[in-house]
């Protein structure tokens, strides 16, 4: 378990809000092709309380995006498992990417990145439990995670970030906990369509944030 701020750590945050940050968190890595829409599809799920986006499952040190050598684009999710399991973000992925085909490029392969000895098994026993239920052999990998490098700050909460009017204001009011924070997590999520009207509408009740933004907030998500 590791600790996820408090309230107080998110700025725009109303002190009765409804959203409950955990006390402590577990960690999950996954890729699904371009980690972006992953990202946003994670973010917007109760019970995760930040997302981020990376490279990981290859062998040469320091990966960057024009440079990612043997590595695939990855998310990694930091969730309550009071509220979320990893059975129930399993789930979510085999439900929201290709994963019977192999992909044209590693940087895009299917693969679940194991952090424990529990999470390799369950990713195990449920890619055999598809294969037989569908009677289709997933393409996804299953390993352990051995590193994880961050990706560049441009594709951290790339949807949110290519609406500039409230990603950039989001990103001055936050500043470095922009990535980590779990309101930008859900917006990211909400402005790429995921989540439902009530978890928008909530979230939005629950901000201090100046009437322009919110506005502009309300149009886009």
């Amino acid at each position: 378990m590791e600790p996820t701020e408090s309230a107080a750590g998110e700025p725009a945050l109303l002190e009765d809000a409804s959203l409950e940050l955990p006390n402590g968190t577990e960690t999950a890595t996954f890729g699904m092709g371009c980690f972006w829409g992953p990202e946003a599809r994670f973010g917007a799920l109760e019970g995760v309380a930040r997302t981020r986006v990376g490279y990981a499952g290859g062998t040469e040190p320091d990966p960057t995006y024009f440079a990612l050598g043997d590595h695939t684009e990855v998310v990694r999710v930091v969730y309550d498992p009071e509220l979320l399991s990893y059975e129930d973000l399993l789930e979510t992925f085999w439900a929201n990417h290709d994963w019977h085909s192999s992909a044209p490029k590693r940087q895009y392969r299917s693969v679940v990145l194991a952090h424990d000895d529990d999470q390799y098994e369950t990713a195990s026993r449920e890619r055999a439990a598809i294969a037989d239920r569908t009677g289709r052999s997933p393409a996804t990998d299953i390993e352990r995670l051995s590193a994880f490098y961050s990706a560049e700050p441009s594709h951290q909460k790339y949807e949110l970030r290519s609406r500039p009017t409230v990603g950039d204001e989001l990103e001055t009011l936050y500043g470095d906990s922009f990535v980590d924070s779990t309101v930008v997590a859900r917006l990211n999520g909400f402005v790429a369509g995921y989540g439902n009207r009530s978890q928008r509408e909530t979230l939005l009740a629950g901000l201090d944030l100046p009437a322009s933004l919110l506005a502009e907030l309300r149009r886009v998500v």
